[in-house]
């Protein structure tokens, strides 16, 4: 049974659809497959809420939809009352073994349910608001800040005790905001944040020295997590994605990427981050392979999971959920609740549901597989594409369109990604030559 559709919420997916992208919310409208991991995944979700900590890894080859799984859990997350923060990997812009930089597009990616990313200033305004009100009526005005800063730094003391900047960097950005001078505590939440090269002027301000460093960094996740659980979200869910990106590094950026993953992951078993949930996707060889994971055995070991027994027995609770892509039969179901979806908040109904029906949605799927090599894991994203924008439009904008009579399917290089078109190359390289 799937939930009512705003016309706003079932517009934003289908447009997100039209142009080949993922939407940014309503996921589980069309999260075909994963009704197997929900109850796991909403206990670990409850666990963090009450200031527990977890962790998974998910698995998946290119296409099998690693990037849509960590968004739906992202938007369940959010539902729920938590913060989230997706993080592309990537060798030049975010390594992983810089944690400092890692923590810099937390901050930039940091979304809630009520503000797109970056959410950071709203979060430190509403955890301050949070803390005047709870003074407010039991506390003079003339000694109002005063009481707050208090407050301040009885909520931060734990944080305090490593990394005694961060609250030092909120109660200047306080004084700033209170003083008017706005410049300054622009520049005292980017170095919250973690921004680099903060002027110095600021810094001075709020008395912190330099930027945020490796381990400097921990210690404002921790203030972060703090402020976010004060002003009503109990946790912070952080996916790191594209982890596989850590195998085509230089060896010894790889061995330090790969130390920094074991840090994060004892930092959260010792407690040190409660409220956090921390999410990484990556290929089966990053797992299994010799240039990602086997490389550092206390990592191996953390992360072992048996996937020797049949897929369907996989358990949802382990520490790597292995994604199976999809299959045709898969895609043609996503198909049909797509089709459904815009029925829904089409003029033309009863048009969409005769003339594109399970049948040619059947046939459509089969014929952009076969496009693509086969490879059904590759066909989800080009496939609705293809659906919403060339048969589903048109058969509601005009009467006398028939997909069957009036659509050919065609794919341009210009509208495929780089795994699709290296799919239709193989396809071609399998074609046998009678010379």
């Amino acid at each position: 049974m799937r939930p009512t559709v705003s016309p706003a919420r079932r517009r934003e997916v289908i447009d997100a659809l039209r142009r080949g992208t993922v939407p940014t919310a309503g996921l589980d409208l069309f999260a075909v497959g994963l009704e197997r991991f929900e109850k796991a995944l909403d206990e670990e979700l409850g666990k963090v809420a009450e200031q527990g900590a977890a962790f998974k890894a998910v698995r998946g080859e290119y296409g099998s939809g690693k990037t849509f799984f960590a968004r739906w859990l992202a938007e369940r997350a959010r539902r729920a009352g938590l913060a989230t923060s997706e993080i592309q990997i990537s060798e030049t812009e975010t390594p992983l073994h810089r944690l400092e930089t890692v923590y810099r597009r937390l901050a930039e990616r940091l979304a809630t349910a009520a503000h797109p990313p970056s959410a950071m200033r709203d979060v430190v305004d509403a955890w301050f608001y949070t803390l005047e009100e709870e003074v407010l009526a039991s506390t003079p005005d003339d000694e109002l800040t005063g009481t707050v800063e208090a407050l301040l730094e009885q909520r931060l003391a734990a944080v305090a005790r490593t990394t005694p900047a961060f609250a030092a960097a909120l109660r200047g950005y306080r004084r700033a905001m209170i003083s008017g001078d706005v410049a300054t505590a622009e520049a005292l939440l980017a170095w919250l944040g973690g921004q680099p090269h903060v002027a110095a002027a600021a810094r001075r301000f709020a008395g912190v020295r330099g930027d945020l460093d490796h381990f400097a960094a921990l210690g404002c996740l921790q203030g972060l997590l703090t402020i976010l659980r004060d002003c009503g979200h109990p946790g912070l869910l952080v996916v790191l994605d594209e982890i596989e990106t850590l195998q085509r590094v230089r060896g010894d950026v790889r061995e330090k990427g790969l130390n920094a993953l074991r840090q994060l992951i004892d930092e959260i078993d010792s407690g040190r981050f409660p409220g956090l949930f921390l999410v990484i996707t990556g290929t089966p060889q990053f797992f299994d392979g010799h240039q990602g994971v086997r490389r550092l055995a206390p990592l191996a070991q953390r992360l072992t999971t048996d996937f020797a027994t049949d897929p369907r027995f996989d358990s949802p609770r382990a520490v790597q959920l292995r994604l199976r892509g999809f299959d045709q039969e898969k895609l043609e179901q996503l198909g049909r609740v797509v089709r459904d979806l815009y029925a829904a908040g089409s003029d033309a109904p009863e048009r969409i549901v005769a003339l594109v029906d399970d049948a040619y949605i059947g046939s459509l799927a089969a014929a952009v597989t076969g496009e693509l090599g086969g490879q059904v894991g590759v066909a989800p994203r080009i496939f609705l594409r293809k659906l919403v924008a060339d048969v589903l439009d048109r058969v509601e904008e005009f009467t006398d369109f028939d997909p069957r009579h009036h659509y050919a399917l065609t794919l341009s290089s210009e509208e495929l990604s780089e795994v699709e078109r290296n799919a239709i190359a193989s396809r071609a390289d399998d074609i046998e030559l009678d010379l």
